[in-house]
Parts: structure tokens; sequence; C-alpha cells
């Protein structure tokens, strides 16, 4: 594997820009980052992770599997653990993190802890014997999510963009949520996308408009 190489589709899934039209194979990506053991792309591991996850290109199990050394499948499981506990400490949510947190053991969800832990404390981050800084950690994501945002602060004013993230994945498929984000920013549609969008996204956000269903539901909260 080179560098170069691993560079270049990192760029595609999001480290550090997102823009591709067709699906990359995430898993042997990350994989591959894993096995790298290279600080500057475990760095980036969270924000391939999240645009992967969010893509529902990310399969826990099948990158599992590419990995053939045993040390390489724990590393994978030490920088999800160091993920999930990055996205805790910048209040992100996903609706899929939980999920992907019930697939760690006993040991790495202590890990997890302890990630947790140093991060509040912003010290340094043990990562498979590899010491990673907190500062940098947040950084790199942070930064990234900016600017993923920043092309929306005009469309959407929404006080909490990583809340806004959370209630999006509740409501739409990763898909759906691809589509309706293109369509704010008025990017063009391929037919396929066009009809697709036509025949079920736009559903969802007719009913998500309907003000009677806004104020049935605010009230259905405050029972």
């Amino acid at each position: 594997m080179k560098d170069k190489d691993l560079l270049k589709r990192l760029r595609k899934l999001g480290f550090p820009l997102f823009e591709t039209k067709e699906a990359e194979d995430a898993n042997l990506t990350l994989a591959d980052v894993v096995q790298s053991k290279d600080l500057r792309f475990w760095e980036g591991f969270p924000v391939v992770l999240a645009t992967s996850a969010e893509k529902g290109l990310f399969d826990y199990s099948k990158t599992v599997a590419l990995l053939k050394k045993v040390l390489d499948k724990l590393l994978l499981s030490s920088l999800v653990a160091m993920s999930l506990a990055l996205y805790k400490n910048l209040n992100m949510k996903f609706s899929w993190s939980d999920s992907l947190y019930d697939l760690l053991g006993p040991e790495k969800k202590k890990e997890y802890e302890a990630f947790l832990t140093a991060l509040k404390k912003d010290e340094e981050l043990n990562v498979g014997g590899r010491m990673m800084s907190s500062e940098r950690l947040k950084s790199v994501v942070t930064i990234y999510f900016r600017k993923q945002t920043e092309g929306l602060h005009d469309l959407l004013s929404a006080k909490d963009e990583m809340g806004l993230e959370y209630a999006m994945s509740q409501v739409f498929s990763p898909k759906q949520k691809e589509l309706f984000l293109k369509k704010l920013k008025g990017e063009v549609f391929t037919k396929t996308e066009k009809e697709y969008f036509s025949r079920a996204v736009k559903k969802k956000v007719l009913a998500l408009a309907n003000p009677d269903l806004h104020r049935l539901s605010r009230k259905l909260l405050e029972l």
C-alpha cells in the first residue's frame, strides 16, 4: 500500500474533503488507515468513519474481516473507541454511534472511558501504544464539520449543527439526507436522484413543513 494512493482515497471519503459522486470502498480504506500506523491518517480516522457511516458505507464487521493480524483488529477497535469518545466530547450525535459502541468488547469500552477522560482534560490519548494529541484530534474534526455546515448557515439558522445532524438522521436515510442537503445547496441532480427525491424525500419534506403536524408534535412533547 502506498501512502499517496491511500491519501487519494481518504480525500474522497472525507479527509480532508468529502467530494465524490461514487461510493468508495470505505471499509477497505479504513482498514488501510489502521494498517498504515501513520498518525496523520489516524488523526483523520474519526472524520472518515463519521462521513462513511453517515452515507451508509461503513460496516464494522467487514472492516474487521479485512484485517488479518490480531493486532490490527485491536487497533481498529481502539480507533473506533477513540472516535466515539471524540464525538461524545464534542457533543456530536449520530444515529449509528450507540450501535457501534455496543459492538466493542468490555476492554475497549474501558478504553473508551479512558479516552473520554483524557479528552475532557485535554491530555494525550494512548491509542495502540501511540500517543495522540487531544487538541489535534478535536481540531481536525471541528474544522472539517465546520466547513461542511458553512454553506448551510444562510439557509438554516440552527443553533446546534450536530443536533440538527442527529435530528435529520432520525427522519431521513443517509441517501435521503444527502439529497436533501444537495437540494438546499442548489446542486444539480442526476435523473435518478431527481426521481428518487420526488418519490421519497419530497414527501417527507412536505410532511415536516406542515404547520399542523409541527404544532401537534410540539404539543405531544409537552405532555
